[in-house]
């Protein structure tokens, strides 16, 4: 029981961390996408973070997925845009 009470105090935060690591990601992305795109992408993160924020005592589990998501989104992004667009370096 114990151990649960600390994941669930301990994984929002864990979550949050991991979202401020994707933001490295969604920004260095001006070296590939135009500068719409990275503001749409910065929109998403922003989306996340919020979600993060208003799941943080209701969701705690839930926050731990945010920061995968976030990396699943900006890959097929930027993956998208390099194949449809032609985004290159």
């Amino acid at each position: 029981m114990a151990g649960r009470m600390k994941w669930r105090r301990s994984s929002p935060w864990i979550g949050l961390v991991g979202l401020v690591a994707c933001l490295f990601l969604y920004g260095v992305s001006g070296l590939v996408a135009p500068a719409w795109a990275v503001v749409v992408l910065l929109l998403i993160w922003g989306a996340h973070l919020l979600l993060a924020f208003r799941w943080f005592s209701r969701r705690p589990f839930a926050v731990l997925a945010l920061p995968v998501v976030a990396v699943a989104i900006w890959f097929a992004a930027i993956t998208a845009g390099a194949r449809w667009w032609g985004w290159t370096a």
